[in-house]
């Protein structure tokens, strides 16, 4: 019994272990007194002195602390999931105390990032992924994604993605907001990938998305406006330096050659005379803006009663590009990206052991842009003479034509990147609808634990293109008087040029997949020490592609199988798990079809041991796990491929045809053979091995620790031994190639509450991840350097540069080089094997792998009363890039494979103008070698001149925030009001200056940015 005469207020704040629980209930024990915790968590009631107080709240374990006249009491609320709750795994949920698999999960708080895009925000920040971001541009800035690293060389390297259970693609979980995702789980390890059998050899990303709670409705709403900008430009040299070095590049390789540039004409330049006669072009400058804005708002209810409840979301994100609008143009080409997604999920309790659930969810975009994309408009402007003709004469010039007199060459048409730039724009529209159904059924009438569920899908994916521009019309300046300062304008491509737009299509991708799902759970605990869990699980997947272009592929898509897990727990001490995946594949021959892929996990929960508790209060928890299985993957060879078992056979190439008769007029079409029939070919198999050890101390600390390692054959390769006198039409391939894995994971993290008013988190993560080739189709070469063998599989090989060539006679006394023509000051390179030249046979493993072999981020969030502040680095290493010499070649036309461009002519790089080989600085070790005036073939070898490690430290990103105090917003009728100032890639660390590191040699494209974001964010 309580005396009112010893009433006290208590006052405190009630946490977990990832900060406040605003919401959380407290109430005395026995009585009907009570509150509920502000929006920082922090509470007072007036108590009786000797009562027990209760805090309480939906997800957490209830906990009671005497009051013993405290007049301050802090609580750690301990989540469910921490206990014997819900762990989401595959196909279900598993208790989190039992769980062996390498699963790593993160708070979808830690995923919100001033961005549209959900993989941006991947790298560092969850152990066992190696990500890293190569571009900015707007609908494709998709970060590259592994899970512990890369292990095949086939096309198939990246994990699979399911969001409630259905799989989809990169994109797709681009789109996706943190609001919406209630568990984000990346699976590692056989036992946790095994039940997707044919498809979980690169692992697994499992996303589950919110649900409503029972009571009022809630509403939140979340508006973000941010600036972006590029988080480094590459410098060019200015257009005087530019046609300098242009002669120099003639001369330095012919004395007797004809200066592009008269000295008049870069004395003129120089002294800013008729900019339309001297042109000095900054396309960069004219053609982009600094920075430009992006706005994100998200919105989303929650609630219901008993019977339903119900959540509800809306997203609208507004991405723009940094390309400038001309006002001369009347429709506007600069990069607008605007994307909306929808969610809804409907719970429905039909009876005391029905429940139906319904999920809708739809994602949509809409682009807007140059007709070449962000990234091929950087690359143009790279490639873009800057002194030749400027972008446009007056209009005065000819003032009864209704276009805009573009600027080119009289010896050529060259690229025009302005022209280019708002000669006409690209639209594509990209939409996903899912529509999901999914019962459970309780069946403890039958037996006690037992229940079953079924779950249908349907998915509708349309994406379609379009571009509409206009031919420009080419001028170029002709009868320049200097007195007079005037000029007249020549005509340059009549034949072509329009006013009108022209009309064309792109791309149109329609798909539908259909996926079902049936499964039997059975969960059991006897004599209170014997926990056992079952699971059982059917599911169909169907997609069919129109469009497809060939027989083969518009066939359906299928795959079936069914999978099972069986785990058992002894007294939360020593735990048991076995998992396997029975699946099927139409790729392959009945024989091969269907594949097993079981996997076997123990564990050991040592701080639960009797021997344990002396040093419980130190080490509260000790846990090791190893685990060991078999996973496949079907995805081999190209997605072209599709039924292995059959050949391909064109019976109608006209390439191959043939004129008869005696006039020759009968004509029959040839036969090939695309494609031999091969019934062996089946799945690859990833045999992958996993010991873990999980630790806390003092409550506060947790440490995850995984040592992994995988061994993956069955990896499908052509044949390269098979002699041409066979005579076989087309390649053969089989499963021949062998690699192997191995690293380690690390994620920690430690969290205190100092007062009532302060706290503090503090976590990061390691991945390290190796990979190497075990057995792969190749000569048994003489020099054993040139072997894969025990390479890693993102390995370079390449040429050893060991200076630049000194003069004539440290030519003429060195090694033939035989990738054409070379002097002093061209690159010299090692001959390896000492047979006097340099060839092929000298390329040798050079440098890091291309994918980073490490991906590491640390951090903090620390909170004051109503303050919070929370920063984030991420770090790369082991990893090395090229810069593409091809591409910055100063003077030389270069088209990227697949293109087919003219009038291309490369910039000039202020760093090569600044540090490279001349007759006047014959620096050996100059960063650009000799200049030329056409492409150097010795010089721009793969080799070691030009490889740079991409290791780096980044600040990605910061937040600072403040949380209106709960008596203020108490009055508006709000839950909760929060401001906040965020940004993203503000700072890196690194060796290299040209551009951002991280896009590696792709650093001519469309930069990565710096995001300063502000936002809000209220509850209703």
């Amino acid at each position: 019994m309580y005396f009112l005469r010893d009433e006290i207020v208590v006052k405190g704040t009630i946490k977990d272990a990832q900060g406040p629980l605003p919401g959380a209930t407290v109430t005395l024990k026995f009585a009907k007194i009570g509150v509920q915790a502000d929006n920082d968590g922090k509470f007072s009631l007036k108590v009786p002195a000797n009562g027990t107080l209760v805090f309480s709240m939906v997800g957490y374990k209830t906990k009671e602390v005497e009051i013993k006249g405290e007049s301050t009491i802090n609580v750690v609320m301990e989540s469910l999931n921490d206990l014997d709750e819900v762990a989401v795994v595959a196909f279900g949920t598993q208790k989190k105390s039992s769980m062996i698999s390498a699963i790593t999960t993160i708070n979808p708080k830690d995923l919100k990032v001033p961005s549209s895009n959900l993989t941006t925000a991947l790298a560092g920040k969850l152990a066992g992924v190696i990500a890293y971001q190569r571009s900015g541009e707007p609908g494709q800035d998709n970060a590259s994604f592994f899970i512990r690293g890369v292990t095949t060389f086939g096309y198939k390297k990246d994990p699979l993605i399911l969001i409630d259970g259905i799989e989809v693609t990169s994109t797709d979980l681009a789109r996706m907001q943190p609001d919406d995702i209630a568990s984000f789980s990346i699976m590692k390890d056989a036992t946790a990938t095994s039940l997707y059998g044919a498809r979980g050899a690169n692992g697994v990303i499992l996303i589950v998305t919110k649900t409503g709670e029972e009571g009022k409705a809630k509403i939140q709403v979340r508006f973000e406006n941010s600036t972006s900008e590029n988080t480094r430009n590459l410098e060019f040299a200015d257009p005087i330096t530019y046609m300098k070095l242009a002669n120099e590049a003639v001369v330095t390789r012919n004395p007797l050659g004809i200066l592009p540039y008269a000295q008049n004409k870069i004395d003129q330049t120089a002294l800013g005379a008729n900019p339309n006669i001297y042109p000095s072009n900054d396309w960069r400058t004219m053609l982009l803006k600094n920075r430009t804005n992006n706005q994100r708002m998200n919105f989303s209810t929650n609630g219901g009663g008993k019977v339903a409840r119900y959540y509800i979301a809306g997203t609208y994100n507004n991405d723009n590009g940094l390309l400038k609008v001309d006002e001369r143009n009347n429709f506007n080409s600069n990069i607008s990206l605007k994307s909306y997604q929808l969610r809804s999920n409907i719970n429905i309790n039909m009876t005391k052991t029905t429940e139906v659930i319904v999920r809708l969810a739809g994602s949509f975009d809409d682009y807007t842009g140059p007709i070449d994309g962000g990234s091929g408009l950087y690359t143009k402007i790279m490639r873009s003479n800057p002194v030749l003709f400027p972008a446009y004469y007056p209009a005065g010039q000819m003032p009864k034509t209704n276009h805009i007199l573009f600027g080119n060459s009289s010896n050529g048409l060259l690229i025009n990147p302005y022209a280019d730039l708002v000669k006409g724009y690209r639209d594509y529209s990209r939409s996903l609808m899912n529509a999901q159904f999914e019962v459970k059924q309780d069946l403890s009438f039958i037996t006690q634990g037992l229940s079953a569920r079924g779950m249908f899908n349907t998915s509708r994916y349309s994406y379609f293109d379009v571009s509409r521009n206009y031919n420009p019309f080419y001028y170029s300046a002709s009868g320049y008087n200097s007195l007079q300062d005037t000029y007249g304008l020549t005509l340059l491509n009549e034949g072509s040029a329009t006013e009108y737009l022209n009309y064309n299509e792109g791309a149109k991708d329609i798909n539908t997949t259909t996926y079902m799902e049936a499964a039997v759970n059975y969960v059991k605990q006897i004599s209170k020490v014997n926990d056992i869990t079952a699971l059982l699980v059917y599911q169909r997947r169907q997609q069919l592609f129109a469009n497809s272009g060939t027989l083969q592929k518009s066939l359906p898509y299928r795959n079936q199988g069914v999978s099972g897990r069986f785990t058992y727990g002894y007294n939360n001490r020593y735990l048991a798990e076995l998992s396997f995946g029975y699946n099927g594949s139409e790729r392959f021959f009945k024989t091969e079809r269907y594949g097993f892929f079981p996997a076997i996990g123990l564990g050991w929960q040592v701080s639960n041991e009797k021997f344990w508790k002396p040093i419980s209060t130190i080490v509260s928890k000790l846990r090791l796990k190893a685990t060991y299985g078999i996973v496949g993957n079907d995805a081999i060879g190209s997605p072209e491929d599709r039924f292995f078992y059959l050949s391909e056979v064109n019976l109608s190439d006209g390439g191959k045809g043939a004129r008869f008769g005696e006039q020759f007029a009968y004509y029959r079409p040839g036969i090939t053979v695309n494609r031999y029939d091969n019934a062996f070919i089946t799945w690859e198999r990833a045999k992958k091995f996993n010991f873990g050890t999980e630790l806390t101390l003092f409550n506060d600390f947790n440490l995850q620790v995984d040592l992994f390692s995988e061994t993956r054959d069955n990896i499908l390769m052509e044949r390269a031994a098979i002699p041409s006198t066979m005579g076989l039409a087309a390649a053969i391939k089989a499963n021949t190639g062998k690699a192997k894995a191995n690293g380690i994971d690390i994620s920690a993290d430690y969290n205190k509450n100092f007062n009532t008013s302060l706290w503090l988190r503090l976590h990061g993560n390691f991945t390290y991840a190796h990979s190497e080739f075990l057995q792969f189709e190749e000569p048994q070469y003489k020099e054993s350097y040139l072997s894969r063998i025990g390479q890693s599989l993102n390995q370079n090989y390449g040429l050893i540069a060991e200076r630049l060539f000194i003069d004539q006679y440290d030519v003429a006394n060195s090694p033939k080089q035989t990738f054409g023509e070379y002097a002093a000051g061209d690159i010299k390179y090692r001959d390896v094997n000492g047979d006097g030249q340099i060839t092929n046979l000298d390329r040798v493993p050079i440098g890091l792998p291309t994918v980073p072999e490490i991906i590491y981020g640390f951090g903090f969030s620390s909170g004051y009363k109503n303050f919070d502040l929370s920063v984030f680095f991420q770090g790369s290493a082991r990893s090395s890039f090229w810069i593409d010499t091809r591409a910055t070649a100063p003077f030389v036309p270069y088209n990227y494979p697949g293109e087919s461009l003219g009038g291309t002519q490369n910039a000039l790089i202020k760093a090569y103008a600044d540090d490279h080989w001349s007759e006047d600085n014959q620096n050996l070790y100059a960063l650009w070698p000799r200049l030329s005036d056409s492409q150097n073939n010795n010089n721009v070898q793969t080799n070691t001149w030009f490889m740079r490690n991409g290791s780096f430290l980044r600040l990605k990103s910061a937040e600072v925030g403040y949380s209106i105090p709960k008596k203020i917003i108490n009055r508006v009728k709000l839950s909760n009001a929060r401001f906040y100032v965020s940004g993203t890639n503000l700072l890196i660390l690194s060796g290299f200056k040209l551009w951002d590191i991280e896009m590696g040699g792709n650093g001519l494209g469309y930069p990565v940015q710096r995001v300063y974001n502000v936002g809000i964010q209220i509850g209703f």
